[in-house]
Order: structure tokens, then C-alpha cells, then sequence
């Protein structure tokens, strides 16, 4: 049942917020498949980060034999095709809402601007600031751990997955990638809120209170260490060296699409493309909630989550000022 959504945003979508049903107990096989069809087919974020992934590994990405020995040449290509993955998506979306306004403010959720200025930013301004760390820092190691993986696996000390040994599990895999940075993302985002990794590290990224798509990958590079790291369980699942791909342009292309400050992109007069999610949005301005995302309900189980209303606003307010007192 919607109920009536907070105040002092733009625009929010229907509240309560709901998690995935992967989790439900009794299991909802219908809801399960309609929230993996909502998730991925027709136009979705995942499905095009598969083509991406497909079209890096068939043209722009060195062969496997080549990774055997770390050399300039195929380290310095993935890096330049990876320089311009987030280039072109996180600097497209911000043109299409940021600079060219294509949809005013329609779907965004903080009415305020992003900031021009600010002595928190280390280049003097939020988009400065978020472009340099996500391009000199986020990017560069990004590729660090594609050469490691794909270095591994030419190599033998990472199992290799094919599709003509096991097709099933080289599809499944592509399905069950987002659900383990699911649960990873919660375990190492509440690890970066104890006081002194928050401090030293995470408050950098949290200098963005109201985002954009640069914020995304805007972060201190121990953060991106622990962040993108996600990928090393392929030292124990099998992967193919095309999962390894999809495994990190997910991880570090959704940072760009989840921050954008948008619901989705407007075309003809319909969301034609979902984007920002307002879980995290609330993140971002409240801090102390929202440390996963809605496929895996660990928020729900440890009391952090906030589903968009009012009585959880409350409850967020005094959760964060007993977290305060200690």
C-alpha cells in the first residue's frame, strides 16, 4: 500500500520501498521472475552492460595468451578503452541531465543543483572533484584488477570457465554476479562506516550529499581496493574472461548509473531507461541507512533500512542518534 513519501525531495517513487522477493519465506516463484524480468530484459542497465562486456571482449580487449606476461601494450589498451567506458556513461548522463537539462527537473530526486564549489572538494568543486578520482584513481585500479584476473587465469592459478563445457553455469553466472555484489556491497559499506575508515577513507565519497553520475566511482583509492575487489572470488568461482569483464563495467559502470540524482531517462514522455535508485539516494543524505541494495534484505534484518516514509524516517533519526550517543 503507497503511503505518503517524505518531504523535502523533488520527486520520489512509490513508498514503501520494497526488497527483491529472492528472499521471501515461503518462496513467490512468480514474484521471482517478474523481478529478474523487471531487472533485466526489454531496456535495462544489466542487459546492455552484457553487450558492452560482449563488444570489449570481441574487439577491444587483448587475447588471453597475451595477458600470460604483463606487458605496456595490452595494459595500457584495456586502460584506454576503460578511460572511455566511464567517460562516455558517466559523462553522457551528465550532459543529458547536468549540462543540457534534457529533462528538467522531472524524475530527480534533490531539487538542489549539484555543487560548483566547496573547499571539501580537493579540485574546489563536486564535478572537478568526482571526474579526477573516478578517472585517476577508480579507472586505474579497475584495470589493475582485470590485468590480475585475466593474468590469473592465462596463467592457471584462476579456474577458467567455457561455454562449451558449461553453458548453463556460463549463463547463470551473468544472473548471479549482481546478487554477490549484493551482498558484498552491504558487508564492506558497513565496514567503511566504523569511525576510522569513514574518516580516513569513505568521507570522501561522502562529500557528495546530493549526487551525480561522476559521484558514483568518486572514491578514495583504498575505498577503491576494497570496493572493486568484489571480482577476486573468481580465484575460486570459475569465470570466463568475458565474465571477468562484465564482473568489473557492472561494478564500476552502475556506480555512474545508480548516483545520477535520477529515477530514469525520460523519452517520448515515458522512463525509458531506469537509473538512480532512491534506496541510496536517501544514503547520501541520511548517512546511516541503506548500506546495500534492495536484492538482498540485510538492511532489513539489521534494522538500517529505510523504505522511503515517514514512520521510517523517525525511526532512521533515532537509530542515528543513538549511534551518535556511543
Amino acid at each position: 500500500m503507497t503511503q505518503t513519501p517524505l518531504k523535502g525531495w523533488n520527486h520520489s517513487p512509490d513508498v514503501p520501498l520494497e526488497v527483491s522477493p529472492l528472499f521471501r519465506w515461503p518462496p513467490q516463484p512468480m514474484q521471482i521472475l517478474g523481478w529478474f524480468w523487471n531487472s533485466w530484459f526489454l531496456i535495462s542497465e544489466r542487459l546492455i552492460i552484457v553487450a558492452v562486456a560482449l563488444i570489449s571482449w570481441t574487439w577491444f580487449q587483448p587475447p588471453l595468451e597475451a595477458m600470460a606476461q604483463v606487458s605496456p601494450g595490452p595494459v595500457l589498451a584495456m586502460l584506454a578503452r576503460n578511460l572511455i567506458l566511464m567517460s562516455v556513461v558517466a559523462g553522457g548522463l551528465h550532459l543529458w541531465f547536468y549540462t543540457f537539462t534534457k529533462q528538467g527537473q522531472r524524475l530527480k530526486y534533490d531539487p538542489r543543483p549539484l555543487m560548483k564549489n566547496g573547499r571539501q572538494f580537493t579540485l574546489g568543486g563536486q564535478i572537478r572533484d568526482n571526474m579526477f578520482w573516478t578517472l585517476a584513481s577508480g579507472v586505474t585500479i579497475w584495470t589493475a584488477y582485470e590485468v590480475l584476473l585475466l593474468w590469473a587465469m592465462a596463467n592457471g592459478y584462476a579456474p577458467m570457465l567455457t561455454w562449451a563445457a558449461h553453458p548453463v553455469w556460463f549463463v547463470a553466472l551473468f544472473f548471479l554476479i549482481p546478487i554477490w555484489e549484493s551482498f558484498y556491497f552491504y558487508w564492506i559499506h558497513r565496514l567503511l562506516h566504523v569511525p576510522f575508515l569513514y574518516k580516513h577513507v569513505h568521507a570522501l565519497h561522502h562529500r557528495n550529499i546530493n549526487v551525480g553520475p561522476w559521484s558514483g566511482l568518486s572514491m578514495h583509492p583504498v575505498e577503491h581496493v576494497i570496493f572493486l575487489g568484489s571480482v577476486l572470488i573468481h580465484f575460486v568461482v570459475a569465470a570466463h574472461p568475458i565474465h571477468i569483464l562484465f564482473h568489473l563495467q557492472y561494478y564500476a559502470l552502475t556506480a555512474a548509473t545508480t548516483h545520477t540524482g535520477f529515477e530514469g531517462m525520460v523519452v517520448k514522455d515515458k522512463n525509458r531507461l531506469k537509473l538512480g535508485t532512491f534506496h541510496h539516494q536517501m544514503h547520501h543524505r541520511y548517512f546511516e541507512c541503506n548500506y546495500g541494495s534492495l536484492e538482498i534484505p540485510w538492511d532489513r534484518l539489521f534494522g538500517s533500512f529505510h523504505d522511503g516514509t515517514q514512520d521510517a524516517d523517525a525511526r532512521i533519526k533515532a537509530r542515528r542518534q543513538r549511534m551518535q550517543g556511543r
